[in-house]
């Protein structure tokens, strides 16, 4: 989201009623109550721009299990070294724990789950403090991820309470846009949503979900280009060579989102077959623009008119593409030399020191990008895409 203006107002009356709502849904789930993070925590930066950030790595481009640990480990022992003191809860770290909690097992993926483990304690497994708003659920997806692995009631339970709040507050209270209006909400909130169902058995999160992310499809999907405008303002901007604005790493988190969805969502529900069949128009839309260095610009459809490719968006794209090879949704034959193309793009940007560059700074749209600019949410969609790689690897 990052420099969005507009915040989905709540009602005194609707705010009243969702903290007495929270904290009953607390007591009744048994959860013990946890002090919320301090207001003011200082928050840290997400990343930077060095005039120069020294010799690339020079990566083997091999999809071999040896080299994708080697590839993953050094960008993720880099950032790790690199976490501030205080924990972060914004959506910019939170797609960088993704990328942790991903890491496999056999690529010390143990070494980053315990770091993501200690996050989740000091944040005392709490949400941002915006109750509709995306942004601030984006780490309950490193949270629940623990939850799977530890089984402990606590590091659910604020994130159960705070989506049971959000499903309980009237649509009216929210403004005449869509709770979920820009595109990249989709990576930010669904997959928590997915996670909490698969985690109580209880369909009415997958349900609220799937009619939220039908709301902010029908408005911003594209259903012949197949792709996401950022949000309703860019529905009529265009690019210097004529075509309309979409932005890689909205789509790219688009995409990621709906790998995280599906992951979780059981196999006989009705979303899986919607999600599925426009996972393939989006998959086929990027095989068709996938630059020659098998990577993504900033803006889609006018490669042209930027020097760099967009490691933070492209990097998503691998990992949904990936996912999809992997599960057989996507044609292996098709696909996966374009997945390949695309890891070996990554590579290329990495340093030897393990800083993943060619991210864009904090944005909404298609915008300047410098070969040194690293950000935490590109190193996070680097770690999926290599988790996925890795999956099928020799």
């Amino acid at each position: 989201m990052g420099e969005n203006q507009f915040v989905p107002p709540m009602g005194r009356a609707a705010r009243i009623l969702a903290l007495v709502f929270a904290g009953l849904l607390l007591l009744a789930a048994g959860v013990a109550a946890q002090p919320v993070p301090e207001q003011g925590l200082p928050v840290a930066s997400p990343g930077d721009t060095p005039a120069k950030a020294g010799p690339p790595a020079h990566l083997a481009a091999k999809v071999t299990r040896r080299d994708l640990a080697k590839a993953m480990q050094l960008v993720a022992d880099w950032q790790l070294s690199r976490l501030p003191a205080e924990p972060q809860v914004d959506w910019t770290w939170a797609a960088l724990y993704d990328g942790f909690m991903a890491v496999p097992l056999q690529v010390a993926g143990d070494k980053y789950r315990r770091a993501m483990l200690r996050v989740g304690e000091e944040l005392h497994w709490q949400p941002g403090t915006r109750v509709t708003v995306a942004d601030d659920q984006a780490v309950g997806q490193m949270y629940m991820e623990q939850y799977f692995l530890h089984k402990d009631p606590n590091m659910m339970g604020p994130m159960r309470a705070r989506l049971d709040v959000e499903i309980a507050t009237p649509e009216s209270d929210y403004p005449k846009t869509p709770l979920w209006w820009w595109c990249d909400a989709l990576f930010m909130a669904p997959p928590v949503f997915a996670d909490m169902s698969a985690a109580t058995g209880d369909p009415k999160y997958l349900d609220f979900m799937d009619r939220q992310w039908a709301i902010t499809t029908n408005l911003l999907y594209d259903r012949t280009k197949h792709l996401y405008s950022r949000d309703a303002t860019y529905l009529d901007k265009h690019e210097k060579n004529g075509e309309k604005i979409f932005w890689s790493r909205g789509n790219g988190w688009v995409m990621g989102g709906m790998v995280r969805v599906l992951k979780e969502a059981p196999a006989d529900s009705p979303l899986r077959p919607k999600i599925v069949d426009q996972f393939k128009e989006m998959s086929a839309e990027m095989l068709s623009i996938e630059g020659e260095d098998g990577l993504w610009r900033p803006g889609l459809l006018d490669p042209g008119a930027y020097p760099l490719p967009e490691i933070s968006g492209s990097a998503f794209i691998t990992y949904a593409m990936a996912y999809g090879v992997n599960e057989g949704i996507l044609d292996r034959t098709t696909y996966r030399p374009a997945v390949e193309r695309a890891w070996a793009g990554l590579l290329k940007h990495v340093y030897a020191d393990g800083r993943l560059g060619s991210i864009q700074p904090v944005g909404a749209a298609p915008g300047a990008l410098t070969e040194t600019s690293s950000y935490v949410y590109g190193v996070g969609a680097y770690l999926l895409a290599g988790s996925e790689m890795y999956r099928t690897a020799k």
